[in-house]
């Protein structure tokens, strides 16, 4: 037998990334990736795209553990990793580095660049075909 249930209405996801520092993360992506602050509160802050929709939020951590990046048995592992479209990968990385990025030493694709935030998430630059 089966039940219809009424779908209550859900917003769209936020990405929350976890930080020692939730505003100096915060500071990072507003740069990187030219977003607002829409909440700002001593271990929350959100970012939102100005074009509405997309949203970013970061809180503070204080047991946060870096994710080894590649992946390795027995350490923290990354979680999720945002995917950034560019136009030009090495412009976009010369972009991020001087805002605060670290290119990760490991680089699993030809057309994608990984970047570590200064947290140490990993996150993607990639290119359309």
């Amino acid at each position: 037998m089966t039940t219809e249930r009424t779908r209550p209405r859900l917003g769209p996801p936020t990405p929350v990334l976890d930080a020692p520092d939730a505003r100096e993360l915060a500071g990072f992506y507003r740069s990187l990736l030219g977003w607002e602050v829409t909440q700002d509160e001593p271990d929350w802050v959100q970012l939102a795209a100005p074009q509405g929709g997309a949203r970013l939020s970061f809180q503070t951590e204080p047991v946060y553990e870096r994710p080894a990046w590649p992946a390795v048995r027995g350490r923290q592992q990354m979680m999720l990793h945002l995917d950034i479209e560019v136009d030009d990968l090495d412009a976009a990385v010369e972009f991020a580095t001087g805002a605060g990025a670290a290119l990760a030493g490991f680089q699993p694709q030809e057309d994608v660049r990984v970047l570590l935030d200064p947290a140490g998430h990993p996150f993607c630059f990639w290119v359309r075909d």
